[in-house]
This record gives structure tokens, sequence and C-alpha cells, in this order.
């Protein structure tokens, strides 16, 4: 399995010549999941002492396997939050893997950490966070909401102990965010055993920094974090970030901004008048595998303060020494996660090769288009806009339809290939929603969409 030998040339071709096929297709299709039943049936056991040989193997995943997943770079995936990495992307992302790079330690891959950590600095410099931020790539933003809060915690704790209380308030600490926060943040403090303080967001759904001062005069010393959604993922929405961090003014308290779909609006004109405010973060999140078109999974995770990162991160064990004793950037060091890939290298390149102006552009155009076909959906008899866009996330109703018609209709759309677009709700209510971030989407694939509705 390790040797160059002639069977291992073979496989080395086989998988370059799908990855380039792949990579370099225009007519990919949209596909669907099938049953585990029907893949039994079709795959067969693939797992047995002998083993299948790469030729069938390679088969069966690009003829049974890989049609089975929905292609989330379709530029008519436009669910959840979809994904759109670029060619030089997916390109190098075969480099990283074949280079048996480690991304953990200076010591071990200084070049790519150098590399990664030049791209951190560029996302802080775009925030508006000072000269020095930075941080990790983690990967997803669930890990880096974690890790963010881990280390507000931990500051908030030595703060404590520092004027000499006890390093856990009475009730126990907590963390204010609002209702319609993403879960990761409720995920994250089961995990860290503390509270959650929701507050209720206006009607337009942003976090007011009036509702956030009501909780944190109420629960006082307990609330160690605040977390601001930059983007929310149902609608996009951006809270009053720069009114919430003006609070820090009268209150101690770290803020957090959970931008791991939103935050890249900032590289447009469109997007970053939305996000006053982040320069006063003390850590973010965005998610290159959704609008800085990277491949999954990548969390960038940014400290205003990277030492409070490390503070708390920092793993020590005997066989780390080596590592802990030298005065090194371990990117190790700045999240829960020790072992660790540069995942942050996809990124580097694509940037490095297009510019960041190719960027800004692409992240223009999903802005300029989600209003475009919001103003097309106002238009249309029979269809209703839910909330204006403020991002790229569009979310709207068919008049008289219940849950099961958006369903019907959902499933038509894959199963003719036509389009991936499920149902969501907000306030009780069923609807659905366009998630733009592809820049190959087009108006007329979206308004095509819109035809099959009535």
């Amino acid at each position: 399995m390790h040797s160059v030998s002639d069977e291992t040339r073979g496989i080395v071709d086989l998988v370059l010549d799908y990855s380039r096929r792949r990579i370099l297709a225009t007519d990919t299709p949209l596909d669907h999941a099938s049953s585990a039943r029907e893949l039994r049936r079709l795959a067969g056991p693939t797992i047995s002492e002998e083993g299948l040989g790469s030729r069938r193997a390679l088969s069966v995943f690009e003829h049974i396997l890989a049609p089975a997943c929905i292609t989330t770079d379709h530029p008519q995936y436009l669910s959840f939050i979809p994904s759109a990495p670029s060619k030089a992307a997916i390109a190098f992302d075969l480099v990283v893997s074949a280079s048996a790079l480690y991304g953990g330690s200076w010591m071990e891959g200084s070049g790519a950490v150098y590399a990664e950590n030049e791209v951190l600095g560029w996302l802080a410099s775009e925030f508006g966070l000072p000269e020095g931020a930075g941080g990790v790539f983690v990967q997803g933003g669930t890990i880096g909401n974690l890790s963010a809060l881990v280390a507000a915690r931990d500051h908030a704790r030595s703060v404590r102990e520092a004027a000499g209380a006890s390093p856990r308030p009475d009730g126990g600490w907590a963390v204010v965010c609002g209702a319609e926060a993403h879960s990761s943040i409720k995920s994250a403090a089961r995990v860290m055993d503390v509270d959650v303080i929701p507050v209720l967001a206006d009607e337009h759904g942003v976090l007011r920094a009036e509702a956030v001062r009501e909780a944190l005069e109420q629960h006082g010393e307990r609330v160690f974090a605040v977390v601001a959604t930059g983007g929310s993922t149902n609608f996009g929405v951006v809270d009053d970030i720069a009114g919430i961090a003006a609070l820090k003014d009268d209150f101690d308290f770290w803020l957090h901004v959970d931008g791991a779909y939103g935050l890249t609006a900032m590289l447009s004109p469109l997007g970053r008048p939305h996000f006053a405010g982040v320069e006063r973060a003390d850590s973010v999140i965005v998610d290159p595998h959704k609008w800085l078109f990277a491949p999954y999974d990548v969390c960038a995770l940014i400290y205003r303060d990277p030492e409070l990162g490390r503070q708390a991160h920092t793993q020590h064990a005997e066989y780390l020494d080596v590592l802990t004793e030298r005065a090194a950037y371990d990117p190790s060091d700045y999240s829960i996660q020790l072992t660790r890939r540069p995942r942050g290298l996809p990124l580097w390149f694509s940037l490095a090769t297009y510019g960041v102006a190719a960027y800004r552009e692409a992240v223009t155009h999903s802005i300029a288009l989600a209003r475009q076909i919001a103003d097309e959906i106002e238009r249309r008899p029979g269809l209703r806009l839910v909330r204006q866009p403020q991002l790229s996330v569009v979310v709207f109703e068919r008049d008289g339809w219940e849950r099961a018609d958006y369903d019907r209709w959902s499933d038509r759309l894959l199963e003719e290939q036509r389009a991936f677009v499920v149902p969501s709700s907000h306030a009780g209510r069923p609807n659905t929603r366009f998630a733009i971030v592809n820049p190959l989407t087009t108006f007329e694939q979206l308004a095509g969409i819109l035809d099959t509705m009535e």
C-alpha cells in the first residue's frame, strides 16, 4: 500500500483522471440521495479481505456513490448555505492532500502556517480588527464558535481570579445571544455546561442593543460573552453589531461575532455598511467553504488578541514540551483541535491566484442578484417576500401553500434536476428560500424556478 509500484502508479492515474474530469466538468448534474437499500443493491459489499482493486472501487464511487450525493457547487443548489469553491481552490486541495503536510505547529509546517496566517491577517484587516489579530483555520463554524467561547470564558475566569474573586460567579456562567442565533451556540453552551440567555430580536429579526442591555443588567457578572450574528443562516440578517459593541463601554463582556455565512459580505461595498462595529469584536468566525469559495471544510477563527486564545487552548504534555517551550506560532494553540491539516491553504492559493478583486466582484454579484430576484418575487402575483434581503438569502411564500405543497414542489424540482430548493419556515409559517453564493447562478435560473410555482 505504501510503496511506489506499477499498481500505485495506476491508482494515481485513475484518481487524477477522475479528478480532472470532475473539476473541469460543466454539466455535472445535481443528483440526489438514494436509499440505503438501493445503495446496497447497486454497490454490494465493498470491504473484503481481498479488496476490489482500484479500478472497481473507483467505478463504484463514480457510478453509484457519487450520484447519490447532491452536488453542492451546482448553480441551482440554493438550499441551506451552498458551497461554490473556485477551480483553483479545488485543485489545490489535491496538492494539500498529496503533500503530507501537518498544520498544527510551526516546527512541522512553517511554510503552510505562514501562508494561512497571511490569509487570516488579510481577513482581520478587512473586518477592521487591529494589527496583530489572528487565529487559526478550524473544521467549521461549530468548532470556531466553541473555541471562541471557551477562550472568552477562560479570560473572564482569569479576570475574576486576578481580582480575588471566585473563578465562577454565583449562578454560573452564561452567554447572551439572539433567540435566532445559530444552533451551534446552544450546542457549544451544552458542551461547556454554561447557560444560554436568548434575547428576542425585533420584528426584522435583528438583535438590538437595547434588548442586550436589559439582559446584561439583569444577569450581571454571569455573562462572560455576547454573541452577535453577522448574517443569520435562515434570513441572512445582521444583528445590530455597532450598538452591541458600544455596550462594551458600560459592561465587561467578550463580543463574539458569528459571521460564518455573512461576514464575507464585508468584501463588497453592497454588504459592508451592515457590519459597522465588527472592528470592536474580541473574536469572529467566517466559513470560507460558504462564501469565500473554498472546499469543505474550513472556518477562519480570528481573535482580536490571539494570546487570549493561546492561553485558553494550549495543550500540555511531555511529548508536546518541544513545541510549548518554543516561542513559535503553533495553530493548534488557538482552538480545541490539536491535530489539524492546513485547511486554509486552498483558500490561500485561490486568493494568490485570482486576487482579492475577483472575490469582491463575486460577492457583490450574489448580493445584487438577491436584490434583483427579490424585486421579481414582489412583482409576481401569488408570491410574497417574507423579508427584504440584507445579504444573499431571499425568503418567500406562495399564497395558499401548506408545508405539504412546498414538499411536493421541492421534490419535483430535484427529481427533474431543475434545482435543489427545500422548504423552510418562520414564525410557524412554511416558506422557501434562495441562498445565493455561487457566481454562476443567474437571474434566469431563479426566475425559471419561480415559474414552477404557478
